[in-house]
C-alpha cells in the first residue's frame, strides 16, 4: 500500500508539471449535489460520499475489493471519473464478478486507478484545457496511461485507450479530497 501511495504522490506532482496547474476550489464553497438519491457533501471525502449513492454500489464494491478505500479517503486531491452501476452493466456478462475475485486484484486496481487523475479538476478546468488545444485535452491517470477529453459546448466526453467513450453525466461533485465526475461507461486502460 505504501508504494501505491508513493505512486499517487508522484502522479500528482507529474500532473502539476504536465498541466501547469491543479485547481484548488475550496470544498466549503461548493454546493451539495445529489447523486444516486443521496446528497454528496463537499465536507466529506470521496469514499464517505460514494458509499451513499445507490448508483455506485458496484464501484464501491470494486474499490473495497481493490483495497483502495484508505487511499481514496486520504488527502488527495483526486479527480475520480465514477462509472454508474448501469455503466458496469454494459460490460460483458461475468466481467464484474471476475474482476472482484482476489486473484484479479491487480487488474481491478489498474482499471479503477485508470478512472483517477491526480489533482482537483473541475469541468471548467477540463474545458479550458481543451479550448487551448482545439477541443481536446489529455490527462495522465494514476494508473499511468492517458485519458482524452473532448468538449462540445458544455458536454464532456472521455475516451479511453481502447477508443470507448464515456459521457460526463454529472460534473463537479466536489469532495473534501477532490472531485467526482459521474460517467456512463467504464473506462479501460487497453
Amino acid at each position: 500500500m505504501r508504494s501505491f501511495r508513493t505512486a499517487l504522490k508522484a502522479a500528482a506532482i507529474a500532473a502539476v508539471a504536465f498541466t501547469g496547474t491543479v485547481a484548488l476550489e475550496a470544498p466549503a464553497l461548493a454546493k451539495t449535489v445529489t447523486v444516486g438519491g443521496a446528497p454528496m457533501y463537499p465536507s466529506k471525502n470521496i469514499v464517505q460520499n460514494a458509499v451513499n449513492s445507490k448508483d455506485h454500489t458496484t464501484l464501491v464494491a470494486a474499490v473495497k475489493a481493490a483495497g483502495l478505500v484508505d487511499t481514496l479517503s486520504g488527502p488527495g486531491p483526486f479527480t475520480v471519473f465514477a462509472p454508474t452501476n448501469a455503466a458496469f452493466a454494459k460490460l460483458p456478462a461475468g466481467t464484474v464478478e471476475t474482476l472482484l475475485k482476489p486473484e484479479n486484484k491487480k487488474m481491478l486496481v489498474d482499471i479503477l486507478t485508470y478512472h483517477v487523475v491526480p489533482g482537483r479538476l473541475t469541468a471548467a478546468d477540463i474545458m479550458a484545457a481543451a479550448k487551448k488545444t482545439g477541443g481536446k485535452a489529455e490527462y495522465r491517470t494514476v494508473e499511468g496511461k492517458t485519458l482524452a477529453f473532448y468538449v462540445n459546448g458544455k458536454s464532456i466526453t472521455v475516451v479511453d485507450a481502447k477508443g470507448d467513450r464515456a459521457k460526463v453525466t454529472i460534473p463537479n461533485v466536489m469532495q473534501s479530497n477532490g472531485v467526482i465526475h459521474v460517467i456512463n461507461t467504464v473506462l479501460l486502460p487497453g
